[in-house]
C-alpha cells in the first residue's frame, strides 16, 4: 500500500527567556560574539504548512494575539525558511503557511525564530525529507542566530552568534511570570545602545556562568534567580526606560529573579512556584505599570508536530 502523502502539517513550537546573555564586544563584521543560555517556555505558536496549488508560490498569514508588525511576505521568517527550503531541495515552492501567535513580536523571545523552526520541522514532515537533526540545524543557521535552539528547546548553552546550541544539564520545572510590552523593541537598536553605553569600556570575551549551570542541575530556583544575567539589559532600559520601573515592581513584590529577555522588552520573574506566580501576576497587573501579564513555565521541549493530514 502507498503511504499516503499529507497535504497539511501543523508544528507547535515555544518561546524562549534568556537565563544569561553575555555579549562580547563589537567585532570587524559588526556583530558580537554571545554566550547564552536559553530555555524554552510554555508559550507557544502554530505554525501550518498546508500544499499550495501550481503557481500559487508562498503565501504567509498571521492570526492570533500579537499580530501587529509581523510581516505576512518573503520578508518573514517562515516564509525564508520555506523558500530556502524549496530551493535547497528542489520541493515546489507553492506553500500556504498560517502562523497562529501567542509568542509576542519583538519581545526578545525569539517569536520569529520560532516560527522558523516550526516551518522547518513541517516542511521536512510534509514532503517526507527524513532530515537529521544536524541538517535541521544547519538550515536553522542560515536563518537565524535563535532558530537551532527553537528546533529541540529544552535548556541550552548558545555560543558563538548564539547558534552554536548544546544541551545544558537541567533538573526541575522553573514557574515564570512574564510582563509583555504593547510594544516591541528593535533588536540591532538595543546591540547599538550597547555599544553606545561600553563605548571606551575593556569589554571582556564572554563565558558560561558555571553557578547558573549549577542551579539548574540542582533544580534550585533560588540560587538561579541570583545568577540571572543580561548584558542587553541596560540597554533595553535605556531605550525604554519604564522597563526599569517593571523590574522595580517584581522584585518588591519577592521575585527570585528579574530579567529583560534577550532585546527585550518582555521582561521575565522567576518565582518558587505556581501559587507565587499568581500572586506575583496578580499585583503586577494591578500595579498598572504593565501592558499584560502572563504565566509560563520551563523548559519544555521545541518545535514538534501536533497534526499531520
Amino acid at each position: 500500500m502507498t503511504p499516503l502523502v499529507p497535504n497539511c502539517v501543523v508544528v507547535r513550537v515555544p518561546g524562549k527567556v534568556n537565563l544569561q546573555l553575555s555579549v562580547g564586544p563589537k567585532e570587524d563584521d559588526n556583530f558580537h560574539g554571545v554566550v547564552t543560555v536559553f530555555q524554552a517556555i510554555s508559550l507557544f505558536d502554530d505554525v501550518t504548512v498546508v500544499r499550495g496549488d501550481s503557481g500559487t508560490g508562498i503565501s504567509v498569514q498571521i492570526l492570533g494575539d500579537h499580530t501587529h508588525g509581523v510581516p505576512s511576505d518573503g520578508t518573514n521568517l517562515s516564509a525564508r525558511a520555506a523558500a530556502l527550503m524549496c530551493e535547497k531541495y528542489d520541493l515546489p515552492m507553492d506553500l500556504s503557511i498560517e502562523i497562529k501567535k501567542s509568542i509576542p513580536v519583538a519581545g526578545g523571545m525569539a517569536g520569529g525564530s520560532a516560527d522558523a523552526a516550526a516551518t522547518i520541522v513541517a516542511i521536512d514532515a510534509l514532503f517526507s525529507l527524513g532530515l537529521s537533526r544536524d541538517e535541521m540545524h544547519e538550515i536553522a543557521a542560515m536563518l537565524g542566530s535563535d532558530v537551532p535552539f527553537m528546533l529541540a528547546g529544552g535548556t541550552a548553552v548558545g555560543r558563538g552568534r548564539g547558534d552554536q546550541v548544546t544541551s545544558a544539564l537541567s533538573r526541575g520545572t522553573y514557574h515564570w511570570v512574564l510582563a509583555l510590552s504593547t510594544a516591541g523593541l528593535s533588536t540591532p537598536a538595543v546591540y547599538g545602545e550597547c555599544d553606545r553605553l561600553r563605548a571606551g569600556m575593556d569589554v571582556a570575551t564572554p563565558h558560561v556562568n558555571d553557578q547558573l549551570l549549577q542551579a539548574l542541575l540542582a533544580a534550585d530556583p533560588v540560587a538561579l534567580g541570583k545568577g540571572l544575567i543580561n548584558d542587553l539589559q541596560a540597554a533595553a532600559c535605556s531605550l525604554r526606560p519604564a522597563l526599569r520601573l517593571i523590574l522595580d515592581v517584581g522584585s518588591e513584590y519577592g521575585a527570585l529573579g528579574s530579567i529583560v529577555s534577550g532585546s527585550g522588552p518582555t521582561v521575565a520573574f522567576l518565582v518558587s512556584d505556581e501559587d507565587h506566580a499568581l500572586d506575583l501576576a496578580v499585583a503586577l497587573t494591578s500595579s498598572g505599570v504593565v501592558g499584560s501579564v502572563t504565566r509560563v513555565s520551563g523548559p519544555v521541549p521545541g518545535a514538534k508536530i501536533i497534526d499531520v493530514r
